[in-house]
């Protein structure tokens, strides 16, 4: 009965820290789309792609295709959104948070722009992987 009563402690305190750990993981990551929509709102193009990894493996997939690293990317959100008029006020709504692997979640949600030359809108994926520490977008799919 001993043995019974330790067993289902041990689980229940796996179950516990992995629950702790998933949450710890989604708050840290949607600390980082508060960052973001932040820097995005503020027409801080560079500040919002902090949340993206600086390598040339990262992937953007959109409306044009793929995108390959974080310079590129940059300068595609750059071209796309010249000036304030065009970035607006970014905000999320954040659909699910998931995990995926020990250390990378996807995201699903909505993203919605309101701006001078019209308001935006549409959905995205994106995949966060754990850097050298930190949370950082590997792979954007917005749509």
């Amino acid at each position: 009965m001993k043995k019974l009563i330790l067993v289902l402690f041990l689980l229940a305190s796996l179950i516990t820290n992995s629950q702790s750990d998933y949450t710890h993981d989604k708050n840290a990551i949607l600390e980082v789309l508060k960052k973001q929509t932040s820097a995005w709102s503020e027409n801080n193009l560079e500040g919002f792609m902090d949340g993206y990894w600086k390598n040339d493996s990262l992937k953007f997939y959109g409306s044009n295709g793929v995108t390959y690293g974080w310079e590129n990317t940059l300068q595609r959100y750059q071209k796309a959104y010249p000036s304030k008029d065009y970035t607006g006020t970014l905000n999320f709504k954040i659909i699910a948070v998931s995990k995926i692997a020990e250390d990378a979640y996807y995201v699903l949600g909505e993203y919605h722009l309101t701006r001078q030359v019209g308001n935006a809108k549409g959905g995205f994926m994106i995949i966060f992987k754990k850097i050298e520490g930190a949370w950082k977008i590997i792979a954007d799919t917005s749509f």
